[in-house]
């Protein structure tokens, strides 16, 4: 019997929020899927698993004056899109995020993830 890991639900997003290195302002993707410990990109780039990025995720929740957190994500698994060739779906871990972006990421769950598991 398979034993499910996950520490959170993760939650489909229905907008499709980009995802920027911090560092390059190039962006890494498109935020699919997201939780409270790391989320999902679909993306043109196949990272490296085990790659710690500075990433930059770009929002509008209209309460909140900012527009976007920054943090520190790794690569956890990586597989070509079976839709899309020359586009990959990223899984990322959130690594390290500063307590104020952590209250801002968690607004991002629960403002654009659905209010149901979809895995």
């Amino acid at each position: 019997m398979i034993t499910e890991r996950r520490k959170y639900q993760r939650y489909k997003n229905g907008d499709y929020l980009p995802v920027k290195d911090n560092n390059t302002e190039e962006i890494m993707g498109y935020l699919t899927e997201i939780s409270l410990g790391g989320f999902r990109l679909e993306s043109p780039k196949n990272l490296v698993v085990g790659t710690d990025y500075t990433l930059r995720l770009e929002y509008a929740i209209e309460e909140k004056e900012k527009r976007w957190i920054i943090f520190v994500a790794r690569v956890v698994w990586i597989q070509p899109d079976p839709i899309t060739p020359n586009e990959y779906i990223l899984g990322f871990q959130i690594v390290n995020i500063a307590p104020s972006e952590q209250e801002i990421y968690q607004s991002i769950v629960e403002n654009y993830g659905q209010s149901k598991p979809q895995w």
